[in-house]
């Protein structure tokens, strides 16, 4: 196990140096448990009590419903004063420091080294992975900097992520389906369980998932059955809060939010209606989660309010979408989609698309990890996409062009295989018109190769 080294000897003089340092410094690169993070945490005397915190779990959502939560917390004042935000995320698509951002700027590189020399000069035999490490960093930037709210997403599960040294004022899930199965469990209530570990008794609770696991229903009872129990502390969707279609013709695409309150006589527990709501860039379900954690904030909503909301949270690789002017480019959508769930949502609002004649041909570029669920992420679309490009990425887990292409000669005879992504891409945009679309899907890594030649 390492023992104590000092800042000096690591030799890190930036940035980049202690990332690469940070990642031998642990033979396990996930390594579940809040045994060691825990114990340099109190040597740090890591504390957020000057803070609320809003801690954010799920298989997929969690960044676009941090986003939101972000963008609408910046609207509000304490005594005509702006609250200062803070969102801590992980994994980054294209630069380390978009992990933390405070007020939407992300945080710059000397006060990431400054956190990991006090880190590196208490943990002395504790060895820490890459994430335990950083997300600890975070939290001494965090402490130093003393934003009115604090928004953690989750990493990996919930239950023993390193965010979850964090006692935290409002616990969200979003949705939940099976991905990290090897570190999480093979079905959605076990998995659910680890999600619904981020629970705490007497504390806000909100559950976004349309058919939650009975485990996570089932977790947040329990650990708010005590004496002084507050049951409409805990929010359900499809329970408490829902989404309504609103119409068709004029109205087509609006929709509306409903929260029905219960018999408390807290002013926040009246119903509220929200009508007239626009589409979302980002999905429409983690929008209206983020709207019910609002209301349990104490946050007064109103339509117009909302749709301003709405139309500024776009996020970077969750259906971003680059809008070519050229009349020899098309567009081209980035989604770090890389789970079964994520295929049927990305299939879904593809097929939306082509029901609107939006596109003539829909392209998809794909590279995925090999340990993800490579077939049954790829099925939802066999009906949507029109041609294939794949391309493995040059990380140690990427899955191969021969896994990808077994996956996709289940449903289709249109594949088109490169030596890696970023060709793959390449060729596909020759072969466009602008009447087309590209989809580039399948992984965080994925994105960030190609995000890097459209910005």
């Amino acid at each position: 196990m390492p023992q104590n080294t000092s800042s000096h000897s690591t030799g890190c003089k930036n940035l980049n140096e202690w990332l690469c340092y940070l990642e031998t410094l642990h033979n396990t690169e996930i390594d579940l448990g809040l045994s060691r993070i825990g114990q340099v945490a109190k040597r740090l005397n890591i504390n957020f009590d000057f803070a609320r915190v809003i801690t954010v779990a799920g298989t997929n959502g969690k960044g676009t419903t941090c986003a939101f939560l972000e963008s609408a917390l910046l609207e509000e004042r304490i005594n005509e004063q702006a609250l200062t935000v803070a969102v801590y995320s992980s994994p980054h698509i294209e630069r380390f420091n978009e992990r933390l951002r405070i007020n939407k700027i992300d945080v710059d590189d000397q006060s990431f080294i400054t956190a990991f020399k006090q880190i590196e000069l208490v943990r002395a035999e504790i060895s820490l992975s890459y994430y335990e490490f950083t997300t600890l960093a975070a939290f001494i930037i965090l402490m130093a900097m003393k934003p009115n709210i604090i928004i953690l997403e989750v990493g990996l599960g919930g239950r023993l992520d390193a965010t979850n040294i964090i006692d935290a004022d409002v616990a969200v899930v979003t949705a939940i389906d099976l991905d990290h199965q090897s570190f999480l469990g093979n079905d959605r209530e076990t998995i659910g369980f680890e999600k619904a570990g981020i629970f705490r008794a007497n504390q806000h609770i909100v559950i976004g998932d349309t058919d939650a696991p009975n485990s996570v229903i089932e977790y947040a009872e329990k650990v708010n059955n005590s004496p002084d129990k507050v049951a409409n502390k805990i929010k359900v969707r499809e329970q408490d809060f829902t989404i309504i279609e609103q119409g068709i013709g004029q109205n087509q695409g609006l929709w509306q939010w409903q929260y029905t309150g219960g018999n408390s006589t807290d002013v926040n527990d009246d119903t509220i209606l929200l009508t007239d709501l626009v589409s979302t860039h980002i999905p429409r379900d983690n929008v209206a989660t983020a709207l019910m954690v609002l209301t349990q904030l104490g946050v007064m909503l109103a339509t117009d309010k909302v749709n301003a909301l709405i139309v500024k949270t776009k996020v970077a690789g969750r259906t971003e979408l680059f809008i070519n002017n050229s009349v020899d480019d098309c567009d081209v959508m980035l989604d770090v989609g890389h789970n079964p769930h994520a295929g049927r949502y990305l299939a879904r609002k593809l097929a939306q698309f082509k029901q609107q004649n939006k596109y003539q041909r829909i392209i998809a570029v794909v590279a995925m990890l090999a340990d993800k669920d490579i077939c049954n992420t790829l099925q939802p679309f066999h009906t949507v996409i029109d041609d294939w490009y794949i391309g493995p990425l040059t990380v140690p887990r990427a899955a191969s062009v021969e896994v990808m292409t077994a996956a996709l000669a289940n449903f289709t005879n249109s594949i088109n295989c490169f030596d890696n992504v970023t060709q793959a891409f390449k060729i596909a945009n020759k072969k466009t018109q602008s009447t087309d679309l590209i989809l580039v899907f399948g992984s965080f890594y994925t994105v960030a190769e190609i995000r890097r030649l459209l910005v």
